[in-house]
């Protein structure tokens, strides 16, 4: 049988994207190169908010000021669904100086922004977290709960097309069709596209990231310094990240990043001077010039979409993301002006 839509990346983009056809009667299948949300969605950090807003164009503040709206429903659906707890939790997040306290404080007030002044440090109060891969598993048991069909170690390698229209995809696993196709590959969808991506630009990004574990949590809140974070967990753990290294599709971790990112964190908790390092990992985000996704139909065919580029805040906006996919594939009036997340097909100027 073919499904009603095919869609390409099993992270969270794709997985929330299958969810909410699913949940409006549609059928769908997932076609996964590696294994379910084992890249960007498993390896990052999930703090709800960019990590300074105020230093962020507009187009991307609306998508995670959006999404961290949805998240509270959503994640508690999601626990009732399944019995998966994605631990969506109002953590706060301490900025550290050095950054920009008028700036700051002027964005806070024009996008009603609640802020808390200590010292020199200013707390985001609002600012949540959710735990990526208790998200991802959640997803896909709700995904298969709704009749989803994922097919993982299934690489897409080439796309058959016809009057403008995509008739099918080549992958590892054969030929596969649909009637409408959906790309949320993060940072392959460029590579996947081939001739198709047009002038989208959306390229790997190599974070790396320290994972420690205390007897309770070691901090109240999220301190970010300089993008250094560090993400205090309910049970103890703590994420340490992260570096921004432009590699390409290498996701090995350096000797180099683990003892620059261990060093610094000292700083800001000494306590991790004496603790042993549980796991250190990296993932690859999807880079997008401005930090702006690219997110509605391809300007030459017809019935394939594409949900991608999120570059670091693709956790964070992927209900927003995928409510405004759902009302374009839908035509429903949207929330605000979209029309900037279907501009990279055509973007001249680089800015990372």
């Amino acid at each position: 049988m073919i499904s009603e839509y095919l869609i390409i990346g099993a992270g969270v983009a794709g997985l929330t994207t299958a969810q909410r056809l699913l949940l409006q009667g549609a059928s769908v299948t997932i076609v996964e190169r590696g294994a379910v949300g084992r890249e960007s969605s498993w390896a990052g950090g999930g703090i709800l908010s960019p990590l300074c807003p105020w230093d962020y164009p507009d187009e991307v503040t609306r998508l995670t000021s959006l999404g961290a709206a949805l998240y509270p429903q959503w994640a508690t659906d999601l626990h009732a669904a399944t019995g998966i707890d994605p631990e969506y939790e109002v953590s706060g997040m301490l900025v550290l100086p050095p950054f920009d306290h008028s700036l700051a404080r002027q964005w806070c007030e024009e996008h009603g922004v609640r802020l808390e002044e200590k010292d020199e440090s200013l707390l985001l109060p609002d600012v949540a977290q959710v735990r990526n891969p208790r998200l991802v598993q959640a997803l896909r048991k709700h995904v298969e709960m709704l009749g989803g069909h994922i097919v993982e170690q299934c690489e897409v390698q080439g796309i058959s097309t016809d009057g403008g229209r995509v008739q099918a995809l080549f992958t590892s696993g054969g030929e596969i069709s649909a009637d409408r196709y959906i790309v949320t590959a993060g940072a392959w969808s460029k590579q996947l596209l081939g001739a198709y991506a047009l002038q989208l630009d959306i390229k790997p990004m190599r974070g790396q990231m320290l994972l420690f574990k205390f007897a309770h949590p070691p901090l109240r809140h999220i301190l970010l310094q300089g993008g250094m974070y560090l993400i205090p967990r309910r049970d103890g753990h703590l994420l340490v990240g992260s570096t921004m290294e432009d590699v390409g599709f290498d996701t090995s971790t350096t000797v180099e990043a683990r003892d620059s990112l261990w060093q610094r964190a000292q700083l800001l908790l000494p306590a991790l001077r004496d603790m042993p390092l549980v796991q250190h990992w990296s993932g690859l985000r999807p880079a997008s010039p401005r930090n702006i996704p690219t997110i509605g139909q391809h300007p030459q065919l017809d019935n394939l979409y594409l949900n991608s580029g999120h570059f670091r805040y693709g956790v964070t906006m992927a209900p927003a993301s995928v409510a405004i996919l759902m009302n374009e594939l839908n035509g429903v009036e949207q929330p605000f002006d979209a029309s900037p997340y279907h501009a990279a097909w055509g973007i001249a100027a680089k800015k990372y």
